[in-house]
């Protein structure tokens, strides 16, 4: 049964080059940057995926597309009506609100009602580890902070699709295990279906069953976790040359 699919997708970035039109005005030329260019895959139920593709490569774009954060320039997502999850850094939070008023905004932005919310906000603030942090606004978060706090908003609202993003390795070596032990668990799910992307091949080798290499915003290969990281790792190796 398939989860999510992705149907020749693309994405260009426009980026101000001139100096004048970055300060307001209206001539100077645009720098355009295909993100993603014509992506097409699918998922299905269950499936655990890895991403993988040097910085730039389109990897988090593809999340945001997915998660709907970005709206593709053509082509489309479909989800079969799952509920989807993104884990980020700097993604879904209102740095104005207190970690535990974002707690309530994200679930909403999700679909869930208060009522449901209410049943897991215990859970979300013991995992999340902030104590007192919970009730300060975000904007005074490290990166560890709203990293504990996105993770366990993503591990406990219950959601079919959960999108990881370079998120595992931030934290103590405490919250480490003990996020990597929750994923764990939503991988032995099999009515979750998750999407890692990570620079860290061991995490993908140990955690997927099967990975995506992007590259300049192009599927370079889709397949087999061992054969496409080691096609990735020789391709990076001549890259280094």
């Amino acid at each position: 049964m398939k989860a999510i699919e992705v149907n020749n997708v693309s994405l260009k970035y426009y980026t101000l080059i001139n100096k004048k039109q970055r300060l307001g005005f209206k001539f100077g030329k645009k720098e355009v940057f295909q993100a993603l260019d014509n992506i097409s895959f699918n998922v299905s139920k269950g499936e655990v995926v890895g991403i993988i593709g040097q910085n730039g490569s389109g990897k988090s774009t593809l999340l945001n597309v997915i998660a709907g954060v970005f709206e593709p320039d053509s082509g489309e997502v479909k989800l079969f009506g799952n509920k989807v999850g993104l884990l980020s850094l700097g993604i879904g939070f209102d740095n104005n609100l207190t970690g535990y008023e974002n707690i309530y905004l994200s679930g909403m932005l999700l679909g869930y009602d208060k009522t449901y919310i209410d049943e897991k906000l215990d859970d979300i603030i013991d995992f999340s580890e902030l104590d007192d942090f919970i009730y300060k606004p975000v904007s005074t978060y490290s990166s560890g902070m709203y990293s504990k706090l996105s993770f366990a908003i993503a591990a406990f609202l219950e959601k079919d699709i959960i999108l990881i993003d370079e998120v595992l390795s931030v934290g103590d070596i405490h919250f480490k295990e003990k996020s990597y032990q929750k994923i764990m668990d939503l991988i032995n799910n099999d009515n979750k279906t998750i999407i890692i992307v990570s620079h860290s091949i061991s995490t993908i080798l140990e955690l997927c069953n099967r990975v995506i290499w992007i590259d300049q915003g192009k599927i370079i290969k889709d397949g087999d976790v061992n054969e496409v990281t080691k096609d990735y790792i020789k391709f990076m190796k001549n890259l280094k040359k």
